[in-house]
């Protein structure tokens, strides 16, 4: 899927090489039927590491049979995703975008056929879903190939790695310019060494 990103990055002094260590690029657009489910996904897993994110993740949904639809979300209590691991917050935050998908003011399935910032208008619309939610959506879900997260902690902390210094956020956006129009597919190496 991103053989002509891996041309173009290839080349690159930084990317370059993680690309001959770490071979290809994981990233695979989402069914459209499971972006809901990806939804609430970042939202459970927001400020939490990938395991504890994870197992709570995988409580909700067990405790909603499996099935993880805005019906089932509005039709459960508070107190079960509580007793699940959500805080009060998050559990207001998955109500609202329930609430939201149902009543088509967001319309889900049909997010892959906008522009990245007509997607982020649309769900940043949804409480608790903010700037950096909606471009882990717009990577990990549309495999959009040109989203950097310049707010995202680990892509802060590769890239002082590559360059063995910190930089500022401006600096940053700068830096990864020379990675247009493929900087998901940079960013997906950067977060790669921070796994090693």
């Amino acid at each position: 899927m991103w053989e002509k990103a891996q041309r173009f990055l290839v080349k690159d002094k930084y990317i370059g090489p993680l690309i001959r260590k770490y071979g290809p690029c994981k990233i695979k657009p989402s069914k459209k039927k499971d972006y809901f489910l990806d939804l609430v996904d970042a939202i459970v897993s927001q400020q939490l590491s990938g395991k504890a994110a994870a197992t709570i993740f995988g409580r909700v949904k067990e405790g909603l049979g499996g099935e993880v639809a805005p019906e089932k979300i509005l039709s459960t209590p508070d107190s079960k995703f509580r007793g699940w691991g959500l805080s009060r917050q998050k559990t207001s935050y998955l109500k609202d975008l329930a609430q939201k998908a149902k009543k088509e003011e967001i319309k889900i399935k049909n997010l892959d056929k906008l522009p990245d910032e007509e997607v982020i208008k649309e769900l940043v619309a949804v409480k608790g879903i903010g700037q950096w939610t909606a471009e882990m959506f717009l990577m990990f879900s549309l495999a959009r190939p040109d989203t950097f997260p310049l707010n995202d902690l680990g892509i802060q902390k590769g890239i002082a790695k590559l360059l063995k210094k910190s930089i500022s956020s401006q600096k940053m956006a700068k830096f990864a310019e020379r990675w247009k129009p493929y900087r998901t597919v940079a960013s997906w190496y950067v977060w790669k060494i921070l796994d090693s």
